[in-house]
Parts: structure tokens; sequence; C-alpha cells
């Protein structure tokens, strides 16, 4: 049995979200989410999300794909995170492309393209314009 780990904001969710969960899903027989906190998005992009984190993990779990969802509370914890869940294989989105290597001496590290043409940034962007 091989269990998946993968991170992200999934803030306003979208199918791209969707794509890579789904890909991820499929490396393995569990697939666990490490869904950042706001706090730990406000650090990381200067901004609170759109939505609260745990609505944004109230979407995550609900999903078929999905076995686990956890809050992500520090970017230097990941590899307490593919510990503490006995992790085969981490996930990455290819916009972090060798950011993660570093943890190949802990398990498989994945790096999975992006839905071309969408993200987040820039639906909120869109949205933002419109005003």
């Amino acid at each position: 049995m091989k269990t998946v780990i993968t991170f992200g904001t999934f803030d306003v969710f979208h199918v791209g979200h969707i794509n890579i969960l789904q890909r991820a899903a499929a490396l393995g027989d569990t697939l666990i989410v490490g869904v950042s906190t706001d706090a730990l998005n406000y650090s990381k992009k200067g901004r609170n999300p759109i939505y609260p984190e745990r609505d944004r993990m109230k979407i995550i779990n609900s999903l078929r794909y999905v076995n686990l969802c956890f809050p992500e509370e520090s970017l230097e914890k990941k590899a307490d995170y593919i510990k503490q869940f006995n992790a085969d294989i981490l996930v990455m989105g290819d916009d972090w492309e060798g950011k993660f290597d570093h943890f190949k001496d802990l398990c498989e590290v994945v790096y999975l393209k992006r839905t071309p043409s969408i993200s987040t940034t820039e639906i909120i962007e869109v949205i933002n314009s419109v005003e």
C-alpha cells in the first residue's frame, strides 16, 4: 500500500485543484492533503485566503480522492508531515520542480503538470479588475 501526500492552499477551488488531486490519488492507495492554514498563507503571500481554512478543509475533505486532510501550519514541517503520515510519495505541481528534491531521502518526489491557463491568483486578479 502506497501513501501519497500533497500540500496546497486550495483557495477559490477550481478544476486545476481537482486535476492534481485526482492524479496524485492515482499514484497510490491513500491520499493525504495538507491545507495551508490562514496564518501560513498570510506569511507566504502577504494576504489572507478568500475562504477561511475550515471551509477550504471542508471542501478538500469532501472529495472522494482524498482520504485525510490536515492543517499545514508551517512550510518547515513538510519533512515532519511526510514522516508522521508514513508517506511513500510527495506530489507537488511542476511550478515547484526541483524545490522539494531534498525530500527524496524520505520518499519519492513527483512533480505533476499543472492545468494550463488556470490559477487561483489569476482568478482573484480577474475578479478584482472587474470592480
